[in-house]
């Protein structure tokens, strides 16, 4: 497609998806739950068809060169096909925040003032290699009231399209207009450009995916972007953890799922446990063929540990690697954390509830855990249906992104015929 088709192509997409936002915004809630119970039905209905395609898509990116991690990500299984449809069913479920109106207050002047939750509009979520993503997403900003404008990367295609229909078929049901979820099947890098800079009919982003699109997406963007950069998150066992739940949760936290943000890529441990809980958690790793690069005190304890660099501390793995290092205080952790984290999630482990409320207070970080695994951070597990995104941002939404991040408020003021005095 040239360059001038193109900027045509996706300059009626987004008018399309304003004139639909409108249309979202006014959706009942009846109408929305009905389309997402109809959307999960024809996933489950379509399970097949669909691994199907996926089958493709994975075949042409393993072609292609794509590492293990890439793989993970973009493949479905009957059990994540089922997570998806069980996450639109649970955004039906989730209360519908538009329309609330919250903190009245009666002024002197007699007026009322207050708030109103209203949906952002149209949202434009950029991403890679995960097709979960598109359901997800477009449930989100559907219960929200918003419309959305969806580009997934080039390998996940076929697999894309074809939730796309289920979808569809869900806003067709419910009788609500096929743009107010647009999937595009551009491959086109070009076409990120052209839509993140489209202001006139996008009023925010959301990228997801690798550090390089995520930066360029930032760089690129005329629109405000909710992101996070890379997970380089962390779990501390202090020095009160109990032995056997520091090794279930750091194990868990590393282990149960490389190529997720919200692994687990450093572990930090204090000096006064760690020669009884080091050579145990690294045998465990071992087992599972996890490479471990420690520090100097870290590989006196486990002498198959290789050394860790500076460069380690601030890497995000995304594989069976991790970076292990003995601190001799909870200041020293949060430090550490503080240096070369990534503001995304951080865990201790601790039966000092002293230091659990201080980790509490003052890493400051999108999610902060006690006694739990990082692999928790996630909007599924928080109960928020699933979630569009994490933000590690400050302004406006942080942490996983649900229903409540994809609104804003506005002021509201109700009279009796009051007007201004001079």
């Amino acid at each position: 497609m040239d360059p001038q088709t193109l900027n045509n192509h996706l300059q009626a997409i987004g008018l399309e998806a304003r004139s639909a936002s409108r249309y979202a915004a006014k959706a009942s809630t009846a109408e929305k739950n009905s389309a997402l119970h109809i959307a999960a039905t024809a996933l489950r209905r379509e399970k097949t068809a669909l691994l199907a395609a996926n089958a493709l898509d994975v075949s042409s990116a393993r072609s292609a060169g794509q590492d293990d991690a890439f793989l993970d990500r973009l493949t479905l299984t009957d059990a994540s096909i089922e997570s998806m449809a069980q996450g639109l069913e649970q955004i039906a479920e989730l209360p519908d925040p538009i329309g609330e109106m919250t903190d009245l207050v009666r002024r002197p002047s007699g007026i009322e003032v207050g708030r109103m939750r209203v949906p952002l509009g149209v949202v434009a979520i950029i991403y890679e290699s995960r097709p979960n993503v598109t359901a997800d997403a477009a449930g989100l900003c559907l219960k929200s009231g918003n419309a959305c404008i969806l580009r997934g990367g080039s390998e996940s295609v076929r697999s894309n399209q074809f939730i796309a229909r289920a979808l569809h078929e869900g806003l067709s049901g419910a009788g609500l207009p096929a743009s107010v979820i647009q999937v595009l099947n551009v491959t086109d890098r070009t076409a990120v450009g052209l839509l993140v800079s489209m202001s006139e009919f996008v009023d925010v982003v959301v990228p997801r995916g690798g550090k390089s699109l995520i930066e360029r997406i930032s760089r690129e963007a005329r629109v405000p972007v909710l992101k996070h950069l890379h997970g380089v998150c962390h779990t501390f066992i202090d020095a009160s953890a109990d032995l056997d739940m520091a090794i279930k949760v750091s194990v868990n936290a590393k282990t149960q799922r490389y190529g997720t943000c919200n692994t687990m890529e450093t572990l930090l441990v204090h000096e006064s446990i760690a020669s009884r809980a080091l050579p145990l958690l690294c045998s465990i790793y071992h087992d599972k063929g996890v490479e471990l690069r420690g520090d100097e005190a870290a590989r006196a304890l486990v002498p198959f540990m290789n050394p860790a660099t500076e460069e380690d501390w601030h890497t995000e793995y995304l594989a069976p690697i991790l970076s292990v290092r003995i601190v001799s205080s909870l200041d020293e952790a949060m430090d550490h954390i503080a240096r070369y984290g990534s503001a995304h999630t951080d865990a201790i482990v601790t039966n000092d509830w002293a230091n659990a409320n201080r980790f509490l207070r003052e890493v400051d970080s999108s999610s902060v855990m006690v006694n739990a695994s990082t692999r928790f951070a996630d909007g599924f597990e928080y109960g928020l249906g699933a979630e569009i995104g994490i933000s590690t941002d400050k302004l406006h939404a942080r942490g996983p992104v649900g229903l409540e991040g994809l609104t804003c408020q506005k002021f509201i003021v109700l009279g009796n015929g009051q007007i201004r005095g001079g």
